[in-house]
């Protein structure tokens, strides 16, 4: 159940395939340079516990640079590569990262932001040359390739940006001293309810510093699986990859949906999907004329989940549990599903409140106290911020977001970021970001801004705050269209009534999420 342990059945079998350049890695090379990097990591100092840090698009060098860590028994972190460089030097030096790998596409970005991160004194950078880098596959391939000698499982600790304003890594407790191999949530997961196998093959066309692909890839490599990584999603490579290599799993957001069904109807009709056993969509809830749209297309391979990187629940529904309750996000599968009001006790079927789960998972936000004991009650039970309520038969659906966060073609957002970064501009009195609808994203960040003179309302001061958030942010974070109001609605004490302004944009929607 780890690299090693399936080269040695199975040397030459492809552990992953990159889709645009076709490069192959074998588990025998998967191995070989894992073993290489974990023993660099020991030459270099870094122990149990320890942190490193990848930051670069999906390429064939990822997975080496994670297996690395996760049998040397270290926390490794997936930096957005969209993020800025202040936004990079800020996480590394959060999670604690002493080495950093990037690529020669991210280098730029990856140098501004070492020169603030002191603490990373290993600094790799892979598929090309760079000055002020050592190059990795040098490096890499200077070290023995046996395995060390203390080898245990590793952990990731992963980002999603914060409520106020900074991203949290979210930390869950290291395995104790757990045994290379030993089979993870995720794995057992993909055995029991997808149907994992060594012969199945998933591909994978999202950014593999998100949480879920990174996950359930490495989870498919323990059973001896090949993986298919798209370099970049696109609909149509996307069913001629399925075609292709005879894909059994795969995992998108709804996004995706919407651009397949976009296609004209010969286009997308001419491929042979017949391989598909699961696709699992997650990350931002789906439309319901979309999703029956795709079951009908694809048939009854559509599985959903609910849940988040913290792990404390996991909630799941499968095509035909759906059609008979459509708009779910699944009944419970781990953890005890509570639906809390505001005076903190349980709710009746039917009724809104905050989800929470009741269960014995440990996480905390790193560096962020405060933000981890908000994430309880009393009891104990821990909730991701999300509004929703059960039906009679246990199936949860979702109809909210606490925190206000956005999910923008299944990227998380959080607008503090931008509030904050925005209301410094002095030609802005006050502000409020949030998600509206976008047919295809699902959302998409939309500001409201109070001008110190309503007279610059205008076009042109739209542009110049969208150019001057995207100047500190990833353009992701960013609003895509202003508003402008006279006043924005406070109360006295200062609270900005935000709901007062997101509704006036879903007035013609069931729910305020998408």
């Amino acid at each position: 159940m780890y690299p090693g342990a399936i080269a040695e059945k199975t040397p030459h079998k492809p552990a992953y395939v990159m889709a645009g350049s076709g490069e192959t890695v074998t588990y025998a090379e998967l191995d070989r340079r894992s073993n290489q990097l974990a023993q660099l990591f020991r030459a270099r100092g870094l122990r149990r516990g320890d942190s490193v840090a990848v930051f670069m698009e999906n390429n064939a060098r990822y997975f080496e640079v994670t297996w690395a860590a996760q049998r040397s028994g270290l926390y490794y972190t997936a930096i957005s590569s969209r993020l800025t460089p202040a936004e990079v030097s800020y996480i590394l030096n959060d999670c604690g990262a002493r080495v950093l790998v990037t690529s020669r596409e991210k280098a730029d970005v990856a140098a501004e932001a070492l020169a603030g991160a002191p603490g990373v004194h290993t600094r790799l950078v892979c598929l090309g040359a760079v000055e002020g880098f050592e190059n990795y596959e040098d490096t890499r391939d200077a070290q023995p390739a046996e395995p060390i000698p203390d080898e245990s499982e590793g952990q990731d600790m992963l980002y999603s940006s914060g409520t106020t304003g900074q991203p949290k890594g979210v930390k869950v407790p290291m395995p104790e001293e757990a045994p290379i191999g030993s089979p993870n949530g995720v794995f057992l997961l993909g055995m029991g309810l997808y149907g994992l196998t060594d012969q199945s093959i998933y591909l994978s066309p999202a950014p593999l510093y998100h949480a879920a692909p990174l996950r359930f890839t490495m989870a498919w490599m323990r059973a001896g699986a090949t993986v298919i990584v798209m370099e970049h999603f696109d609909p149509v490579e996307y069913l001629r990859l399925v075609e292709r290599h005879r894909v059994t799993h795969s995992q998108v957001v709804p996004t995706m949906f919407v651009r397949m069904l976009k296609l004209p109807k010969e286009e997308r009709e001419v491929f042979d999907l017949s391989s598909l056993q699961v696709v699992i969509h997650a990350a931002a809830p789906c439309p319901i004329p979309v999703k029956e749209q795709m079951i009908e297309w694809w048939g009854p391979v559509i599985h959903e989940y609910y849940a988040g990187t913290e792990g404390n629940g996991f909630t799941a529904v499968n095509s035909e549990e759906w059609m008979s309750h459509k708009g779910t996000v699944g009944r419970a599968l781990t953890g005890i599903l509570h639906v809390v009001g505001e005076d903190g006790e349980e709710l009746p079927p039917g009724e809104p409140g905050t989800i929470f789960f009741e269960s014995g998972a440990v996480f905390e936000y790193h560096n962020d106290p405060e933000k981890t004991r908000a994430s309880r009650n009393e009891k104990g039970w821990s909730t991701l911020g999300d509004v929703g309520y059960v039906d009679e038969d246990g199936f949860l659906y979702l109809t909210d977001r606490k925190a206000y966060m956005i999910i923008s073609g299944g990227v998380n957002i959080y607008p503090q970021e931008a509030e904050n970064l925005l209301v410094t501009h002095p030609k802005v009195l006050d502000v409020a970001v949030f998600g509206v609808p976008n047919e295809e994203m699902g959302e998409e960040v939309k500001a409201v801004v109070q001008p110190v003179d309503m007279a610059d309302a205008g076009p042109g001061l739209e542009r110049e705050l969208i150019e001057f958030c995207k100047a500190s942010l990833a353009s992701y974070k960013c609003p895509r269209s202003i508003d402008f109001e006279p006043e924005l609605p406070r109360h006295p004490t200062g609270k900005l009534y935000k709901r007062l302004l997101k509704d006036r944009y879903w007035a013609d929607h069931s729910t305020r999420i998408l």
